[in-house]
């Protein structure tokens, strides 16, 4: 067993029914800086589905603010035009996570913009389930450990 298959099962086993209420302590608990950063290895983690599917899935439940903060965050890298909530609630996922996929594969530092972007809404990251909850709480551990 490696490193991070340790760390996540050791995550793992604190989540158990409680999940939420330790990924919410947790989050309140660190700066937001490294909060960020445990997100974006969240997102760049081998064991979670691909940026942007996760990016997806937080954008189908975030408000239209949100969708929009985020979505700017993708097309700054890729430099295309802004948009406002009202632009950003008309896009499907389907467009959100291709866009989110071709934000990462022009600029792969992105997903650091995307990850420190959710550490200002970490309640959002719930909705993306266990395992990624899981990595981003292994992944604070660390930076608190290091």
């Amino acid at each position: 067993m490696n490193m991070m298959d340790a760390l996540l099962k050791q995550a793992t086993s604190l989540l158990g029914s409680a999940e939420d209420s330790h990924f919410d302590a947790a989050a309140q608990a660190v700066p937001r800086e490294a909060l960020g950063q445990s997100l974006a290895s969240m997102f760049r983690s081998d064991h979670t589905e691909s940026f942007g599917s996760m990016v997806g899935k937080l954008f189908a439940q975030s408000n239209a603010n949100q969708q929009a903060g985020m979505l700017n965050q993708l097309l700054a890298a890729t430099g295309a035009n802004q948009v406002t909530p009202e632009q950003a609630s008309h896009l499907s996922v389907t467009e959100v996570e291709q866009i989110a996929a071709d934000a990462e594969r022009i600029h792969p530092g992105v997903i650091d913009q995307v990850g420190h972007f959710y550490a200002e809404h970490a309640t959002l990251i719930k909705t993306l389930g266990g395992a990624a909850l899981a990595i981003a709480l292994a992944k604070l551990r660390e930076h608190q450990q290091g």
